[in-house]
């Protein structure tokens, strides 16, 4: 059983890691995220010009 915990440890531990590397800080991910959001409303935009015409 202690090995089982323990095993559980060290896979949560590098998921973690895993995810830090990924984003890096907080702000980075904030970053991240509005990136894709800048992304969506400039697609948006375009395809509201092109319907308008």
């Amino acid at each position: 059983m202690k090995t089982a915990k323990n095993a559980l440890k060290i896979a949560g531990l590098g998921l973690f890691t895993l995810m830090a590397a990924a984003c890096n800080t907080v702000a980075g991910a904030g970053e991240d995220i509005q990136a894709g959001g800048d992304a969506i409303e400039d697609s948006a935009d375009e395809v509201k010009e092109e319907m308008s015409k």
